[in-house]
């Protein structure tokens, strides 16, 4: 099977590659090289390839930067995808499309459902709705999965900045009335080969580890994780921050942004395991040795 991985060179397409690479004809391509903001490079580059399965994981993904920069953010998470989409159907080929619980309002007060109504609330959520709407518009056997608070190597997130935070520091502090689940990009990659099958159900798939928590909830078990491996931490505990704290951000936040992931349980035969488990993990494969 050969397989076309956009956004290469960011924290979910890394994952892609190091998992498939030994597996599969992998042809991987990060922004530098392929920049989903020119649709007429986009084309040039992918239509006189042939491949079977297309793994979008490129996106702007700067929720306050897409406020600003709306007719970019349009460009690159609406529009591309929609070409990315033809150029799969021209080829017979599938698309794999990552999206965003930031699509969610935040109203609900427990997990979304792929049926659930997207109203986004934000310009980022919004364009990335879009993008959802016409990959599915051209044709309903690609697939859209949904993703939130997305960790792994290779770039840091929320989990790597609150442990170098207090790796420096004994006063950490993180947003407590915020809640959605961490998805480790391993776990992404581990299960999404199963939809590589054109057979496979197309549409929206959640995918998120098992659970839900606050990010200050994140941060305290990632902070205490790390010091039962004898991670030289300053902070012990991390203090609690609102949302109307968040002075610095321009862009709307869902509030509770949990994803569902019945379908996908219904659909393997087990549900993803929980988010402790995979940040355990992630922490003991990245900072124990440190």
């Amino acid at each position: 099977m050969r397989i076309v991985i956009l956004g290469a060179g960011g924290r979910l397409g890394g994952a892609f590659v190091r998992e498939y690479r030994d597996k599969f004809e992998i042809l991987a391509f990060d922004h530098e090289e392929l920049d989903l903001g020119n649709e007429k490079e986009m084309k040039e580059w992918l239509l006189p390839l042939d491949f079977d399965v297309l793994i979008n994981a490129a996106a702007f993904t700067n929720v306050d930067l897409c406020e600003t920069k709306r007719e970019e953010a349009f460009q690159i998470n609406a529009e591309a995808p929609r070409a990315l989409a033809e150029i799969c159907s021209s080829k017979n080929a599938r698309l794999i499309h990552f999206s965003t619980d930031y699509v969610f309002d935040g109203e609900n007060r427990k997990p979304y459902a792929e049926t659930d109504p997207a109203r986004p609330v934000s310009v980022y959520g919004k364009s990335k709705r879009e993008g959802e709407t016409n990959v599915l518009a051209v044709q309903d056997r690609h697939l859209v999965v949904r993703v939130s608070w997305v960790f792994g190597p290779a770039r840091p997130s929320f989990i790597d900045q609150i442990i170098q935070r207090a790796l420096e520091n004994e006063d950490v502090s993180a947003v407590s009335d915020k809640f959605s689940t961490p998805t480790y990009t391993l776990d992404v990659a581990l299960m999404l080969p199963r939809f590589f099958d054109p057979d496979t159900p197309g549409g929206i798939l959640h995918f998120a580890n098992a659970g839900e928590c606050s990010w200050q909830e994140y941060a305290q078990f990632a902070i205490e994780y790390c010091g039962s491996l004898g991670v030289p931490l300053k902070a012990r505990s991390v203090g609690a921050l609102k949302l109307v704290d968040m002075k610095s951000w321009v862009a709307q936040r869902p509030v509770y942004s949990v994803l569902s992931t019945a379908k996908y349980a219904a659909f393997a035969g087990r549900p993803p395991r929980s988010w402790r488990d995979a940040v355990a993990d992630y922490i003991r494969h990245s900072y124990s040795k440190k």
